[in-house]
């Protein structure tokens, strides 16, 4: 089993997957090289469903975006990341063909990660969750409704409470053991921001991650969504999506929540409203009796564009947290606890 870290530096696990995770290691590399990503493997949608469908290769697209955040080299990380407009390859990332090619010609992802990772000077590692290849599955057992895959999921408004439904994967997964390694090894882990249904509870159910994330004596820290996912989260407050989090892992793991307090300007806020999303209510009377210790912060970011060539079908957040404010936050926030 390969040693998720190796130099005498603070070690910093991210679990996430999709731009959560990327814009958390973006900035979290500038306090430590010692990075291990450890990435979501259900993604069905987009240009990697199609890789999946028709090549019958593992996601390659969150895997792509956490390898371009750790990426030393800014040409190669902009080849990963450049998407093709018309033809044949139109709406695929050439990162994403790469690693589907990679995995086709080694036989094993975990490999055509590495070989990827050593092409972009990738500073850590990123580690897939499971090397099983895997379906999101979401059911409310009370009204025999089920939901598959995380294409449909993600575009769904619910009709029913999500709090109340069970996440799975099939077939059952089992945790990748350098993934439970480096859960094990860190000093932080971070639960990176991301669409609680479709990006972090796939990950978080899988076999032996939630023992894991129990068991370690890292600082465990959930940076909380900025806004409701329309359909789904609508409502949801902060202590909501914490309670989540630790549904899917199966017990109380968290040390810190931390959360954006900021209100935003009329004009973001109307851009938030176009997307169908509502800036995360603080519920600070449930917060201040949770388990968990909490840090709030003015963690509003810039709004990001959409990609004019991602033309097959997905949906992607275009809101962002101040990811280098945030990083500052857990940073310190370990710092006085290790005091």
């Amino acid at each position: 089993m390969k040693d998720p870290f190796a130099k005498n530096e603070i070690k910093i696990a991210v679990i996430g997957g999709g731009t959560g995770s990327f814009t958390m290691l973006s900035s979290l590399k500038s306090y430590t090289t010692q990075i291990a990503a450890i990435v979501s493997m259900a993604d069905d949608g987009g240009s990697t469903g199609v890789l999946r469908d028709e090549l019958g290769t593992l996601p390659p697209g969150d895997v792509r975006q956490c390898l371009v955040a750790l990426s030393d080299s800014p040409k190669i990380r902009d080849l990963f990341d450049y998407r093709f407009e018309e033809g044949t390859f139109a709406g695929h990332s050439f990162g994403n063909l790469l690693l589907t090619a990679l995995e086709k010609v080694t036989g094993d992802f975990s490999e055509a990660v590495e070989t990827a990772s050593d092409i972009l000077r990738v500073n850590g590692v990123v580690i897939p969750a499971t090397l099983d290849n895997v379906r999101l599955k979401m059911e409310w057992a009370e009204t025999s409704l089920i939901l598959h895959g995380e294409r449909v999921i993600d575009a769904e408004f619910f009709k029913h409470d999500p709090r109340k439904a069970d996440i799975s994967l099939t077939p059952p997964a089992k945790a990748n053991p350098t993934a439970l390694a480096a859960i094990e090894q860190a000093d932080i882990v971070v639960i990176a921001p991301g669409d609680l249904y479709t990006s972090l509870g796939p990950l978080l159910v899988i076999d032996g991650i939630g023992e894991a994330l129990e068991k370690t004596e890292a600082l465990k820290v959930y940076v909380s969504n900025l806004v409701s996912k329309r359909g789904q989260t609508d409502k949801f407050t902060v202590s909501d999506h914490a309670a989540e989090i630790e549904r899917f892992a199966g017990n109380p793991f968290l040390d810190y929540v931390i959360y954006n307090d900021e209100v935003p300007s009329a004009e973001i806020a109307a851009r938030y409203k176009e997307e169908g999303g509502y800036v995360t209510e603080v519920d600070e009377d449930i917060l201040e009796k949770a388990h968990y210790k909490t840090v709030a912060g003015n963690f509003l970011g810039k709004m990001a564009n959409a990609h004019k060539s991602d033309s097959i079908p997905v949906t992607r957040s275009l809101i962002r947290h101040d990811a280098a404010a945030v990083a500052k936050s857990i940073l310190e926030t370990y710092e006085r606890e290790r005091a």
